[in-house]
């Protein structure tokens, strides 16, 4: 089924590619040739860096990262103290063996003190960062920070520091001055790594001693980016009674620089009216781009016109360093009036009464008009009326699915043939042109053909001139509908491009895209493309609950579609939590009219939360949701046959992180026989990606690298048996993912 697609990737690792871990520091010579030997070349891989067991993820993260590479260079001098800049991936080996073992090592967290520690890495292990009351949700994976923010850290260090090129592991030092000094990446063991860590304080002089922070009070504190401060005001003020609260909402207030914008989250979203207007005061004297975010989940909660106009003013000079804040305020603006191009109402009470104009179901009487148009055409060549009819019919052949359908027997020949049915509505409007005629039919002509052609430029002219012409409400066909679609495109890339260019626009443009959008939700020929178009789009923006609306909405018309329920899965998961994502679906699932596809999306749910699950080190919650995510699958293939591949391959990813479980648990038994089972559900999957960044390929060469004794020998003979067969059936289903490829083994 098209719709069920088969992700090698999650959408989190498509973000990041790179090229294993090995080392190089200050030097392209490889550490490995400076050895004198092999560097550790001939040693396994999997035995290099031994993947983190069940125990080693359990424990916490023991390096303190800052919140943003802002407070880390404010902090650094402050304390005179280098950056260090730590980068790391999901599912890559060595990367998995410093964040499930080193990091958590306190020996190793001693070499890592004397800096100021960032950590960046694009992958998400929290669905959100915050829960209802603005609490602060860590990292799983890296601790003190949230997913967040090591992953809006990635984006500017990499266009500093990263030279173009993403590694990881990755360890950069700066002095206070940003220069480097040094790059530690491709290296074959973690010694040479840590050596380099250490020695690059050992070179440099010591900074002086920090003041001790329990000689501060608490709302001296205030104008501190350290993180440690922050974590300090934020549980007081969990804590505090109201006056201390209100203090230190004060002082927020007073102190700016600060930018305490986590604790003025925990006002905002608390229960205590004066307290969230008063930290709503201090949001709106923040000079930082961090705090668009927070002001942008301000706006939409209930509060008074003049406050709100305050924090739009704030977003405006915020704009002048962040182009997010520029945007989000255009957004706001242009949500606060009503198009000017489109009349949303008259639109949907014409929708209403579904008066279509031109409904697909005749073609031979739409390829009769047009023989009939064109017969009329010969006989008065001059009238513009009549060309411009035959312009019409021409276009009503070339828009209507039935015409696709007809010439579909020959792909090859049916585009060929429809390009020229888009040429010939094209000539027959440059002569209605010639000969005078004018309006929005000519322009929604020109754009629908322009828009098939390739000339994309000119269709988004010619339907914004068909649609600010008049385009009627009444009209409802295959025509309309793509001109009103090619408008919302059209104002769509006009806003795109300002603010590529750092320009301002017109707040109408965001009235004409919403209101354009919206008549496509109701149009009888609209497309679940338009609905997931605009919530990308409204969500771009910084407007996420008009985008949540949309999704509704849009899930009603589009029950089964793929991208849709992917846009709301990732919704569940921000708003709510990996918790109420499979909740979401069984509620779905247990609604009368459920279409039997819900079985094979609440399987996708339930491998999911799994995944959440695991990534927290929730082991038995991991199971469990493996289990239910299985007997979803399995229903699926019961209810409809043909989602059975989609289904295997699912089911194949889960019994292999079924076997990663049991590996890391050290039940070796339990790990050969689900890795096994997975192999032999679909053999095809062995090298594809689950959510995690594993395949279960690189789960059995975990695997092999445990049974060495003689005990394992039997075990060992029958994996490798297996994996042989895989070989057999296709050699790429063993092959490195392509971001270790080209690495010496």
């Amino acid at each position: 089924m098209e719709f069920l697609r088969l992700h090698a990737l999650s959408s989190n690792m498509a973000r990041l590619l790179p090229t294993c871990c090995l080392l190089l520091i200050a030097s392209t010579t490889p550490l490995w040739s400076q050895s004198g030997g092999n560097g550790g070349r001939n040693v396994n891989r999997e035995a290099m860096w031994p993947a983190p067991t069940a125990e080693d993820w359990a424990k916490p993260c023991l390096i303190t990262w800052q919140r943003s590479f802002e407070d880390a260079v404010t902090v650094a001098q402050e304390t005179g103290k280098a950056i260090l800049i730590c980068v790391n991936m999901d599912g890559e080996i060595a990367s998995e063996h410093y964040a499930g073992i080193r990091y958590r090592q306190a020996e190793i967290a001693a070499l890592y003190e004397p800096y100021v520690c960032v950590i960046a890495s694009v992958y998400r292990h929290n669905p959100r960062d915050f829960d209802e009351e603005g609490r602060r949700i860590p990292c799983p994976r890296f601790g003190t920070v949230t997913c967040g923010e090591h992953i809006a850290i990635e984006p500017g260090l990499y266009d500093k520091y990263f030279e173009g090129t993403r590694v990881a592991p990755r360890h950069i030092a700066l002095e206070l001055d940003g220069q480097e000094m040094y790059d530690v990446y491709y290296a074959w063991d973690t010694d040479s790594v840590f050596q380099a860590i250490e020695d690059g304080i050992r070179q440099r002089p010591e900074p002086p001693p920090p003041p001790p922070r329990g000689d501060r009070s608490l709302l001296d504190r205030i104008a501190s980016r350290d993180v440690r401060d922050r974590e300090a005001l934020e549980a007081a003020y969990r804590e505090a009674d109201r006056d201390l609260k209100q203090a230190m909402l004060t002082a927020a207030l007073q102190k700016p620089e600060g930018e305490q914008t986590d604790l003025l989250r925990l006002a905002i979203f608390g229960l205590d009216p004066e307290l969230s207007r008063l930290a709503r005061q201090a949001l709106a004297k923040s000079r930082s781009p961090q705090s668009v975010g927070l002001i942008a989940e301000a706006l939409q909660t209930p509060m008074e016109a003049g406050e709100k106009e305050t924090l739009l003013q704030t977003l405006e000079k915020l704009g002048q360093k962040s182009p997010k804040a520029r945007s989000l305020a255009g957004v706001y603006r242009g949500l606060g009036s009503a198009s000017q191009s489109v009349s949303l109402k008259n639109w949907s009470t014409a929708l209403a009464e579904n008066s279509g104009s031109e409904q697909s179901g005749d073609w031979q009487a739409i390829e009769s008009r047009l023989d009939y148009q064109g017969a009329m055409s010969k006989a008065n060549p001059d009238d513009p009326e009549i060309q411009l009819q035959l312009v019409e019919a021409s276009l009503a052949l070339a828009v209507d699915p039935q015409t696709a359908e007809v010439l579909n027997a020959d792909p090859r020949t049916a585009a060929q043939y429809g390009r020229l049915l888009f040429e010939d509505v094209r000539q027959h409007a440059e002569k209605a042109e010639a000969l005078g005629a004018e309006g929005w039919r000519l322009h929604a002509a020109f754009a629908v053909a322009a828009h098939h052609l390739g000339n994309q430029q000119e269709a988004y002219a010619r339907a914004i001139q068909a649609v600010e012409a008049g385009m009627p409400e009444q009209a409802q066909g295959w025509t309309e509908m793509l001109v009103m679609a090619l408008f919302a495109s059209a104002r769509q890339s006009a806003i795109a491009d300002a603010i590529r260019q750092k320009r301002d626009w017109p707040h109408r443009w965001l009235s004409d895209v919403h209101a354009a959008y919206n008549v496509l939700a109701e149009h009888p020929h609209g497309t679940e493309a338009q609905v997931a178009a605009h919530y990308d789009f409204m969500k771009a923006m910084g407007v996420r609950r008009q985008a949540a609306r949309i999704l509704d909405r849009g899930l009603q018309r589009f029950p089964g579609s793929w991208d849709l329920h992917q846009r709301f899965r990732d919704q569940v998961l921000e708003r709510r939590g990996a918790e109420a994502l499979e909740p979401t679906y069984d509620a779905l699932l247990a609604r009368p009219d459920a279409p039997a596809l819900m079985h094979w999306y609440a399987g996708f749910a339930a491998l999911t939360t799994a995944e959440y699950h695991k990534r927290a080190g929730r082991l038995e919650q991991t199971q469990a949701a493996y289990e239910r995510a299985l007997q979803h699958y399995e229903n699926s293939i019961q209810k409809q046959a043909e989602t059975r591949e989609t289904s295997d391959h699912y089911i194949a990813l889960i019994l292999a992180g079924q076997a990663r479980l049991a590996l890391e648990a050290g039940d070796l038994s339990a790990a050969l026989a689900d890795i096994l089972a997975s192999f032999d559900r679909r053999p095809q999957a062995a090298a594809s990606f689950d959510g995690l960044g594993f395949s279960p390929v690189a789960t059995a060469k975990m695997l092999l690298s445990q049974l060495q004794d003689e005990e394992g020998a039997a075990m060992r003979q029958r994996l490798q048996q297996a994996l042989d067969q895989l070989e057999a059936l296709d050699p790429s289903l063993l092959e490195l993912p392509a971001y270790e490829r080209g690495i010496p083994q």
